[in-house]
């Protein structure tokens, strides 16, 4: 298992978190915890804002798939809680947050993208989607509701049922992303982003934000106790364990 490691770092009042798991920032239990432990403290740090970033080309590559095909139910019935808290503490922020897509944000790291108020991606091989359903698994109740949110419920069923990854055009004609810019202007163009945010009242940015996502919250909050289990259910079946390790199998092992 790869150590897992959040930088924030201050860039004139935005707290700029960059992921920093692995060659493909993926979401394990610990990171996810690590994750949610940062943003309380940059929100009780007094930052005016944060950007989302990872670490060498790759945003994030999502579930890390190995520790679900090592760990098997046991880890599951831990990982899954801690995976939509994560997602909740990025998308609960009460200030602005930009994601700084350096590269591909897939499955997980689509939904992280998509708990974020504004979204820019690097142009070049970068891709961004929602492969879930493709490794034989579904979405945990938060996820899809950040979804809904983020990239709007008039494609999301597109974006999960077909589980194809876009390149920077498609995904900002499809309106995944705000904007595509050079690789090496992605985390300036952020900062500068987060900043002009920033500059609107905090609490008027705060309720305002609130009010657009409570639609949302409050899905999760009716429904959530019962669809985790079952997601939890049907992550933990034998089919969906199988399909784990073939997909691990088939398509991490010739990457490792």
């Amino acid at each position: 298992m790869a150590t897992s490691s959040i930088r924030v770092d201050d860039e004139g009042g935005i707290a700029v978190v960059t992921l920093q798991h692995g060659k493909a920032n993926t979401l394990d239990t610990e990171f996810c915890q690590e994750l949610i432990v940062r943003l309380e403290d940059v929100q009780l740090g007094g930052y005016r804002g944060v950007v989302l970033t990872g670490s060498g080309s790759i945003f994030s590559a999502g579930v890390d798939l190995r520790r679900v095909h090592d760990g098997g139910a046991g880890y599951i019935e831990d990982f899954l809680p801690a995976l939509s808290d994560a997602f909740l503490s990025v998308f609960g922020f009460p200030g602005p947050v930009v994601a700084a897509l350096n590269g591909h944000a897939i499955a997980g790291g689509a939904v992280l993208a998509a708990a974020c108020d504004r979204r820019i991606l690097a142009s070049g091989p970068s891709r961004i989607g929602v492969t879930e359903l493709l490794v034989g698994v579904p979405f945990p109740l938060a996820a899809l509701e950040i979804l809904r949110s983020g990239f709007g419920a008039d494609i999301l069923g597109e974006l999960a049922f077909l589980g194809e990854t876009h390149l920077p055009d498609d995904a900002l004609r499809l309106g995944l992303v705000d904007e595509v810019t050079a690789p090496e202007t992605v985390l300036p163009r952020a900062v500068e982003l987060a900043k002009k945010l920033a500059e609107i009242p905090a609490a008027a940015y705060a309720h305002t934000k609130a009010q657009l996502h409570r639609p949302f919250h409050e899905r999760i909050a009716e429904h959530r106790t019962g669809d985790d289990a079952h997601v939890l259910e049907l992550w933990s079946s034998p089919e969906a364990l199988a399909a784990i390790n073939a997909y691990v199998d088939r398509v991490l092992r010739g990457q490792a």
